[in-house]
């Protein structure tokens, strides 16, 4: 069942949207050559529980850490480590959220560490065009699977492959609430968008070609690419208004 938020609801998620979009900042000047994805751990932790906040992630399911770093070919889960240190040339995606009162917000960002070889960085700039291009087809009245086929419509040129194991979903109280939110073309999306949906865009995108996965079966979290390929990702937490689209993890507020 979809949860329509009230104005209240919606004024608690704007908050822990920026919470969470603040977070996001102020952890990026620490995702460099030579930190650790532990440390970026505990720098997320110390600044989530320093803003009264809670960090979703630690414990849910029991997922051992506070934040998701995924490297390289990482798609998703990537659980931090003191042995996983950044070196130049790689791309991790930091996917943060946070509880706020009550509420979710939830956002990541795929990171270039030092130069990166023209493909990768390609792969980088893209994936966060084609959130965007998602997150502008949303419109109340429209269809949900509009999200996934504005991705898709702009990725197929490049031949990348669009994740389609995991999805974005609602969110809100709940750090995942319905509906899933594909990032390919699905007729499991016609659902209807309605004023006071909340839920995340954040295609996951392979440059291999292929859409497939594996899920490490020493920790059940860690999910790579099946063919050993780089793997970008972006995300928002994104609000249906009665006009369009309103991007809760966005700082632009505050500016």
């Amino acid at each position: 069942m979809i949860k329509l938020k009230t104005t209240e609801e919606i004024d608690r998620m704007r908050r822990a949207g920026r919470l969470a979009a603040r977070l996001l900042q102020h952890v990026s000047e620490h995702v460099t050559e030579g930190t650790s994805t532990e440390e970026i751990d505990r720098i997320c932790d110390r600044f989530t529980e320093s803003h009264g906040a809670q960090s979703a992630p630690y414990g849910y399911r029991g997922f051992p850490k506070h934040v998701c770093t995924s490297v390289n070919d990482v798609v998703c889960h990537g659980i931090p480590s003191e042995k996983d240190v950044l070196s130049r040339g790689d791309i991790v995606n930091v996917d943060v959220t946070v509880r706020l009162d009550g509420y979710h917000g939830d956002t990541s960002r795929t990171f270039m560490i030092g130069e990166v070889d023209r493909d990768a960085e390609l792969l980088v700039r893209r994936t966060e065009k084609a959130m965007y291009r998602g997150i502008d087809a949303v419109r109340p009245g429209k269809y949900l699977y509009e999200v996934g086929k504005a991705v898709e419509r702009y990725l197929s040129k490049f031949g990348y492959g669009i994740v389609r194991a995991f999805s974005g979903h609602g969110i809100g109280r709940s750090f995942h609430e319905e509906p899933m939110v594909f990032h390919h073309y699905s007729r499991a999306n016609k659902i209807r968008l309605r004023p006071g949906m909340t839920f995340t865009v954040e295609p996951m995108i392979n440059m291999g070609g292929s859409h497939e996965v594996t899920v490490s079966s020493e920790d059940g979290w860690t999910v790579r690419t099946k063919d050993g390929s780089l793997s970008a990702q972006f995300e928002h937490t994104v609000l249906v208004t009665e006009e369009g689209v309103e991007i809760l993890t966005s700082l632009e507020r505050e500016q």
